[in-house]
């Protein structure tokens, strides 16, 4: 069974997470931390519960979702997972962090490249890769089938969804991915999103504005 730690991170209160099994395995998504002692608040986690990072994963490659990335892959050994027409993105990140007065060193190692339909294996549980693009061009989400939880990224939040305005992003096709791959989960499906607190899919079909 895994368990779920989160952090929020940076300016942006971008919330990255930590997936564990009783193995002590450990697979870290979206690392957001920006600031020294935010890495190191990830790194203690890791250390104080004694686990091991066996992969690295982005949702998708807004720089909040990114920063932490060559820190995580350097310390651990990673090697980062993305949908490939997130690659984009990903280079473009530095010089949008420049834009909002936060530079940083991005990740420029190897990739490994992510589509619908691929399962992520931590020793005996699994993840479900379901593409959303909408809000970035390449938005994946991570389902949890066996504990009916889904780590959403920026796509669908407690009361809200993500924003369309950026490159690359598309109103229309956000909501009919959320309707459409989303909202045919179970109801209990809890949402871990990239920003904000935890929601479910029920309380989302019936309370969310954008999409009544």
């Amino acid at each position: 069974m895994l368990k779920i730690k989160s952090f929020v991170f940076s300016p942006i209160q971008e919330n990255t997470y930590i997936l564990y099994n009783e193995q002590k395995q450990s697979i870290i998504i979206d690392p957001g931390c920006y600031f020294p002692d935010e890495q190191d608040e990830l790194s203690a986690f890791i250390t104080q519960s004694g686990l091991t990072p066996q992969m690295l994963l982005n949702t998708h490659c807004h720089l909040d979702h990114v920063f932490g990335n060559k820190y995580v892959a350097e310390t651990y050994g990673l090697e980062l997972q993305i949908h490939p027409a997130e690659k984009t993105l990903l280079d473009y990140a530095p010089t949008s962090g420049l834009m909002y007065n936060m530079p940083f060193e991005n990740y420029a190692g190897k990739l490994t490249y992510l589509k619908e339909g691929d399962i992520i294996r931590l020793g005996t549980d699994e993840l479900n890769v379901i593409e959303a693009p909408g809000h970035s061009p390449g938005h994946i989400c991570f389902y949890c089938a066996k504990q009916q939880f889904i780590i959403s990224g920026d796509v669908l939040f407690n009361r809200s969804i993500g924003r369309t305005d950026l490159p690359g992003g598309n109103h229309q096709l956000l909501l009919k991915n959320i309707r459409e791959k989303l909202f045919v989960l179970p109801e209990e499906t809890v949402v871990y999103s990239g920003h904000g607190p935890v929601t479910t899919i029920g309380e989302e079909k019936r309370e969310n504005p954008f999409l009544n």
